[in-house]
């Protein structure tokens, strides 16, 4: 009789185990359902981040990912540090290049730089943004014109009259390629204004430091220069910035410089910063970097800090700024054509 029950039982337990199963395999996927997104979301770095700035110590590229880095730190933004490391050269490829070789990994950013635009059409380097993934611009920077404090040329109405004479009249200084963002920043109000900008004399400098020292040397009738580059020697009297391609005045020690526009020449030209991820990575890597981006850039340190170099905070995440860099990419095709620079 015991052994009967005993069968009884067994046949009882196993009839009952293809309910159990399918109960349980349909748990497994309502857990994986609703799990799946939390976990596409949940990437994080799990070794130090590279963050590599395509110019030396001190320049304005690593004076601002150093920053990133400091409110990365502060606001302990990352479960793992983060490295900046200086990768100067080649116009950017040598940085980039270390990019390159690494698809998909998400340990790795690069400064996103307008150089990054022209420098390619231009045929200088092989790699723009499009090899790679925009994470976010996060600011603006502003070109200026500048001349000797004692120079005829007294504002930008002035320097577009001597150059619509004589295009070639006035030699042009600029940091550090022809073609490249400083040099449209100075061609397109130039072009807007009727000046025949394909004959100018535009020199290349390895940096604004050394354009601004050939312009007091009085090697260089004009430079253009980044915002920043120029304060020093205007605070010193030694120069006089005749115009901005920004849409309204700079603020600070540049609230006196009079915009193109108010000269009556209808241009605006902005160069952006910003940051790079590798080539293909997730959709849960790029979120991520959006989100610790986005929260640097709505710190006050780092208002602050753009407000001092004469930046203006613009933040615009991976959709955004691919379709912001597509657009300038097609402007700037359309200048480095009138200049006949164009090769890509």
């Amino acid at each position: 009789m015991n052994r009967l029950n005993r069968l009884n039982r067994l046949k009882h337990r196993m009839g009952r185990r293809p309910l159990l199963q399918a109960w349980t395999c349909g748990l497994l996927i309502l857990s994986g359902v609703f799990a799946g997104p939390a976990a596409a979301q949940d990437w994080k770095p799990e070794r130090s981040v590279e963050f590599i700035v395509p110019a030396g110590p001190g320049a304005a590229l690593d004076t601002a990912a150093r920053q990133i880095k400091e409110l990365v730190d502060r606001g302990q933004l990352l479960p793992t540090p983060m490295v900046v490391a200086n990768k100067p050269g080649g116009a950017g490829m040598v940085a980039m290049g270390g990019l390159q070789a690494k698809p998909g990994d998400g340990h790795l950013l690069v400064t996103l730089t307008h150089s990054s635009i022209n420098n390619k059409l231009v045929g200088e380097v092989a790699l723009g943004y499009e090899d790679f993934t925009p994470l976010a611009v996060l600011f603006d920077e502003f070109i200026t014109v500048a001349v000797r404090a004692d120079s005829p040329i007294k504002t930008g109405r002035d320097l577009v009259e001597a150059l619509k004479k004589d295009p070639a009249a006035l030699s042009v200084g600029v940091a550090t390629s022809v073609g490249n963002h400083i040099h449209a920043a100075i061609a397109k109000p130039l072009k807007a204004a009727a000046v025949n900008i394909a004959r100018m004399t535009v020199v290349p400098f390895k940096s604004s430091a050394d354009s601004m020292t050939n312009l007091l040397g009085g090697h260089l009738d004009v430079v253009s220069a980044s915002a920043i580059n120029v304060v020093p020697l205007l605070k010193a009297g030694k120069i006089r910035v005749i115009a901005v391609a920004a849409a309204e005045r700079l603020g600070g020690d540049l609230a006196g410089v009079p915009t193109w526009r108010e000269q009556g020449v209808d241009a605006v030209y902005t160069s952006s910063q910003g940051v790079l991820g590798a080539k293909g990575l997730t959709p849960a890597q790029i979120r991520h970097w959006e989100g610790v981006l986005r929260r640097v850039s709505d710190t006050p340190e780092w208002q602050a800090f753009l407000a001092r170099n004469h930046w203006k905070p613009r933040f615009l995440g991976h959709a955004e700024a691919l379709r912001y860099l597509d657009a300038e990419s097609a402007t700037a095709r359309a200048l480095l054509g009138e200049l006949g620079l164009l090769k890509r």
